[in-house]
C-alpha cells in the first residue's frame, strides 16, 4: 500500500499497531481535555485511547509517532514509545504496575491528533484555573 501524505495514524475504527508518542499529563486537566475532545468530536476529532496510571495521578494520550519532537505544552510531558511496552489488537490492558485504560483503542478512535490534544488541554487548564479561583 502506498502513502501519499504523512499521516500513519490507521482510518477509524482500526486499532493502531505502531510506533505511537505518549502524552502525559496531571489527570484532572486530562479527564477535562477528554471531556472537551468528546463535546466537540464532530468539528475536531474524536479522543483516540487513554491510559490512566494506577495511583490516579495521571492520564497518557496516545498520540501519533513524531509528536514528541515538536511537543512543548508546559505542564505535560510527550514521550516517544518506539512499540515499548505497548501492542495493539491483543485485546489485553496494559499490565505495567497498576496501568490500565481509560478509554481503550477498540473503544475509540486510533489516536488522538496533537493539535486537538493541544488545545482541549489549553481549555481544560483555563476551566481549572478558572474553578480553583472560585474556592
Amino acid at each position: 500500500m502506498e502513502s501519499t501524505g504523512t499521516n500513519t495514524a490507521p482510518g477509524p475504527g482500526a486499532a493502531p499497531d505502531l510506533d505511537l508518542d505518549l502524552v502525559t499529563v496531571p489527570a484532572r486537566q486530562g479527564l477535562e481535555a477528554v471531556d472537551i475532545i468528546r463535546r466537540s468530536a464532530g468539528r475536531s476529532g474524536p479522543v483516540g485511547p487513554v491510559l490512566h496510571d494506577g495511583s490516579g495521578d495521571t492520564l497518557g494520550f496516545l498520540v501519533p509517532p513524531g509528536t514528541a519532537d515538536a511537543w512543548d505544552l508546559p505542564g505535560s510531558a510527550c514521550t516517544q514509545t518506539n512499540g515499548r511496552g505497548m501492542r495493539f489488537g491483543d485485546a489485553v490492558s496494559p499490565t505495567a504496575g497498576a496501568t490500565g485504560w481509560l478509554l481503550p483503542p477498540e473503544a475509540v478512535g486510533p489516536v488522538t491528533d496533537p493539535e486537538v490534544l493541544r488545545a482541549a488541554l489549553g481549555e481544560a487548564a483555563r476551566l481549572i484555573e478558572a474553578a480553583d479561583n472560585c474556592r
